[in-house]
């Protein structure tokens, strides 16, 4: 027996490659495919249906009021901040009497990484008597910071760091294109992280720990105002109304934001929802580390059944607001009719194997899970009113039809995880089961 090997382990010998070689059979037809297959890179290509079972119109019962345009997040995980503020962009224009109008999202972005690094150095300190190779230490040097992250985060940075229009911080090529900026800066934090782990074992005291973790701060925001610029503390805004009168506005971020949103919105009225057939619905779970404050709040998510998630969110839309929803776009993805249905391509017959998993077994083997924050905007309803499609605004496209995609209700089911949900919209059964403690889950759990 080889050193390591399972006692009850079945290698492939000569007899199980002969059976598995020999169920290889090269006929004509298979020929032809390998052929095609081989030569094909896109094999998405190849598999796309002809007449899928379901052709998408633009044809929708409720829809809310379309924004005048669609900012882009280019190459950078921003979509939970471009949604979030997306979500805020009516009621911005509804106060201030503008045709249009869109936010910095590069003042937020600059706090997100800064409060980030923070927390980064503040786990490395947490768990400084931990072996570097335990599971803890090993996810936080992984990746110190990253640009992605849930509508919890735009929340713990918008109600500490306030928001800001567009031309008081315009976007950056490192906002937009984040890849070197963060290289860096991980970089950085994971070299410091490990400098404060080798000080710990030297015996510095607590206070001395954070003595440099208050200079490494000092670094990581020079850092980001080069790369980002400098987020300003006042600023003057100067707009034209609808009318054409020209209005100036001198204001912080903070009290911008609390101009522009209800008193009560945040974690106050919404409720942060996920639908995880993995575990059981109608409880409260809480994942740890997974926000970008210290103080912050946590990913703290009410798992229901979809029915109840597409209640609230077509009661949202009939009350004529968006929906925070974030997804798993890229199943079923079909361009450039940028539709998304659950039939859209037939890899089995393709390959002539089966594929397919349902969402309880594409969670649990991590290939399926939340990639990216849009919002919903439209649901189309049978005579019953029962859903039948919706539609998204995307944040990767400038203005015109391909900032939206439309998906089946099936597709809902499916591939949707995640919903930001006024409390005002959840059944008495959801609102109950809000009140008990949330089950604690690791910060390395699948669901972050």
């Amino acid at each position: 027996m080889v050193a390591g090997l399972p006692l009850f382990g079945q290698a492939l010998g000569q007899a199980e490659l002969q059976e598995i070689r020999g169920s290889f059979v090269k006929d004509e037809q298979t020929a032809a495919l390998q052929n095609v297959i081989s030569h094909t890179l896109d094999l998405s290509k190849l598999a796309i249906r002809v007449n899928p079972d379901k052709v998408l119109d633009g044809l929708f019962k409720y829809e809310v009021k379309a924004l005048p345009s669609a900012p882009d997040q280019y190459t950078s995980g921003r979509c939970w901040l471009f949604t979030s503020l997306n979500a805020l962009r009516p009621w911005a224009m509804e106060k201030y009497n503008v045709k249009d109008f869109r936010f910095s999202h590069n003042f937020d972005s600059f706090w997100d990484l800064f409060e980030k690094s923070n927390l980064f150095l503040e786990g490395i300190i947490e768990t400084r008597a931990e072996e570097t190779d335990s599971r803890i230490v090993a996810h936080l040097f992984k990746t110190p910071v990253a640009d992605g992250a849930a509508w919890n985060f735009f929340i713990n940075l918008a109600e500490k760091y306030g928001v800001a229009p567009e031309s008081v911080m315009p976007e950056t090529v490192h906002s937009n294109k984040t890849a070197n900026m963060r290289t860096l800066l991980n970089q950085k934090l994971r070299r410091e992280g490990w400098e404060i782990r080798k000080m710990a074992a030297a015996g510095a005291s607590e206070a001395d720990l954070r003595a440099h973790k208050l200079s490494v701060m000092k670094d990581v925001y020079r850092i980001l105002a080069l790369c980002l610029g400098e987020p300003p503390t006042e600023f003057t805004w100067t707009y034209k109304d609808r009318g054409g009168k020209v209005h100036s506005l001198t204001t912080t971020p903070q009290a911008f934001y609390k101009t522009i949103v209800p008193a009560d919105y945040g974690f106050g009225s919404m409720v942060m929802i996920m639908n995880d057939p993995t575990r059981p619905y109608y409880k409260v779970y809480e994942i740890d580390r997974y926000r970008n404050t210290f103080e912050g709040r946590n990913w703290v998510y009410l798992n229901l059944p979809n029915e109840e998630m597409k209640a609230g969110a077509l009661a949202t839309l009939k009350d004529g607001d968006a929906v925070y929803v974030s997804c798993d776009w890229r199943k079923g993805m079909v361009k450039p009719a940028n539709s998304m249905t659950c039939d859209s391509y037939d890899y089995d017959s393709l390959f002539g194997v089966a594929f397919g998993m349902d969402k309880e077994a594409r969670i649990a083997t991590r290939y399926s899970a939340s990639a990216h924050a849009m919002l919903i905007i439209a649901c189309d309803t049978d005579e019953n009113d029962h859903p039948t499609k919706w539609k998204f605004f995307n944040s990767w496209f400038d203005t015109g039809e391909k900032s939206t995609l439309t998906f089946t209700d099936e597709w809902f089911d499916g591939y949707l995880f995640r919903m930001a949900l006024d409390r005002k919209y959840l059944s008495a059964k959801a609102l109950q089961a809000l009140e008990t403690e949330p089950v604690q889950l690791p910060a390395w759990d699948y669901m972050n």
